[in-house]
């Protein structure tokens, strides 16, 4: 197989500039080369086409003379019938064959009827010259055109015209050819049918721009002298759906001129002529970050809702707008234990997230600097070693976006006023009917509410009270709500509430940091509470 024909100069521009590679407008619509084309000689054969030396004429005749012949058109462009004698076709308009042969077997015979028939077309030999890709002599159908011959010789080279395929026959010009004309528009104006001896000729390619961004087709285009920016974007075919067509951005390479990107208007592009080498970028106006008033809403609401799902909503619509276009709450919703994540937030708790996580890191470097020296100097360095890994597992740790809502344990509804963002995710469980404990407890286990409102550490006690090992200084609780209540705020006389889990660490041999920090490193990645864990280190 044939090597793709080489990219030219500006192609290799445009690619470096813009980082991809962009093909020239219509190279992929070519064919592969071939030195002979055929067309079926069942092919509807147009009035005003040509008879050629070498075609085959089928002759039916009805009446006073039966039968039916057929007779290639001879080196002198005649057909032989018995009777009649020659009778000369070539260069007839195939709508008038009929009548030349009625006529000439009319000069023997009388009360007849003909009917004739193109049975077969020879070939013609044409030559296709200049800036194509396979010039040479080709052999093609009496019926095939210029462009079906440019095909054949593979189509313009990367320096070669689209836009002006000149016909020479008989030493003269007789035709031009735009082939954009007919591989934008299929408008084959200008598409002559070909004759034998025809010369076609592909000139240089004229100026060159490049089309990109948010428009249909991005290609490299030729243009014509004289064609505007705004041409230029129509040959593109214009801006699509996403674009902000209210401007373009212009890249020009021409002597003199500012380097760089410049704003054009669609007003002064319409009356701007384009220049060799112009890069024109139209901009995409979905990838603007419109003001918040303006941002398209989607809010997905799952759990217990009527109707969970995702909800297209005006940018401004407050809350409980949503929850009634859900179907409102089920009877076994818990508001108090609803997750409201927000994107917006899941970026900002990212950024505070790795911050603290990298000052860990600045401590853990500064140990062996900071150590007290006492112990031993291998348990210095698994200490090290377990604090480091563990900072390893928190950089993995991923924020949840959870905005911690103004709402009491025993409401009935969520905080109806907030006004929703884009991808905002509402999720509201069922009732919870339990309080989790877990870590260095004798029976960690959830434990059903029962009865009177019962203390946090009374929870503890149930579980089997703290291990040897506990560390009831660093517990902590987190709440259904997101809210996280630690033992130094007072957290384990708080009254339990449905949907609690208190945590309670291991004790370390020593109080070191890289010891606590493995604790809450715990929680993180068994609890899944990342929030928690970093409102722990900050206690």
């Amino acid at each position: 197989m044939k090597a793709p024909p080489k990219p030219g100069e500006f192609e290799d521009f445009v690619q470096t500039l813009v980082g991809r590679k962009l093909e020239r407008y219509g190279a992929d619509l070519l064919l592969p080369s071939s030195r002979e084309f055929a067309l079926p000689a069942t092919a509807t054969v147009p009035p005003d086409y040509l008879i050629n030396v070498g075609d085959v004429i089928a002759i039916s005749l009805k009446g006073s003379i039966e039968g039916s012949v057929e007779r290639r058109v001879d080196s002198s462009g005649n057909i032989v019938l018995a009777q009649v004698g020659p009778v000369h076709l070539a260069g007839v308009r195939f709508a008038d064959v009929k009548d030349r042969i009625s006529a000439a077997i009319g000069t023997s015979y009388r009360d007849y009827g003909v009917a004739v028939e193109l049975k077969d077309m020879a070939g013609v030999r044409v030559y296709v010259t200049g800036f194509a890709n396979n010039p040479g002599q080709f052999t093609v159908n009496s019926l095939s055109t210029m462009a079906s011959a440019v095909f054949q010789a593979g189509g313009p080279t990367a320096g070669g015209s689209f836009r002006r395929i000149v016909l020479y026959r008989d030493g003269r010009v007789a035709g031009e050819l735009d082939l954009y004309d007919l591989l934008r528009g299929g408008n084959r104006v200008g598409d002559a049918v070909l004759r034998n001896e025809d010369v076609l000729f592909i000139p240089p390619a004229g100026e060159q721009v490049a089309v990109i961004g948010s428009v249909q087709h991005e290609a490299i285009y030729e243009m014509k002298p004289g064609e505007t920016v705004e041409q230029a974007l129509a040959v593109a075919g214009g801006p699509n759906t996403l674009a902000d067509g209210s401007r373009l951005i212009l890249y020009r390479n021409v002597p003199g001129t500012p380097p760089g990107p410049h704003e054009v208007s669609r007003q002064a592009a319409a009356t701007m002529a384009v220049e060799p080498a112009d890069i024109l970028q139209v901009l995409s106006g979905a990838s603007l970050v419109q003001p918040m008033d303006r941002q398209s809403v989607v809010v997905r609401i799952e759990g217990e809702v009527a109707h969970p799902g995702n909800y297209f909503v005006a940018p401004g619509t407050p809350m409980e707008q949503v929850l009634a276009m859900a179907g409102g709450l089920t009877a076994r919703a818990f508001p108090f234990g609803a997750r409201f994540e927000r994107q917006s937030v899941r970026q900002q708790q990212r950024q505070g997230f790795e911050e603290a996580v990298d000052q860990l890191e600045l401590t853990i470097a500064s140990a062996p600097l900071t150590a007290d020296g006492m112990g031993s100097s291998d348990r210095s360095t698994a200490e090290l070693a377990s604090a480091r890994a563990v900072l390893d597992k928190l950089r993995e740790a991923q924020p949840d976006g959870r905005v911690v809502l103004d709402i009491g344990p025993l409401d009935s509804a969520l905080p109806g006023a907030i006004q929703l963002e884009n991808n905002d995710r509402i999720y509201i469980p069922p009732r919870a009917t339990t309080v989790g404990v877990f870590g260095a407890v004798y029976r960690p286990s959830s434990f059903l509410i029962s009865g009177e409102p019962v203390r946090v550490k009374d929870y503890i006690q149930q579980a089997g009270g703290p291990q040897r090992a506990a560390d009831l200084s660093h517990a902590f609780v987190v709440r259904a709500n997101g809210q996280v209540l630690t033992r130094k705020a007072g957290g384990m006389d708080e009254r339990a509430l449905p949907g609690d889990v208190i945590f309670v660490p291991v004790k370390t041999s020593n109080s070191s940091f890289w010891s606590k920090l493995r604790d809450i490193s715990t929680v993180v990645f068994q609890l899944g509470i990342t929030g928690a864990a970093v409102a722990a280190l900050a206690n």
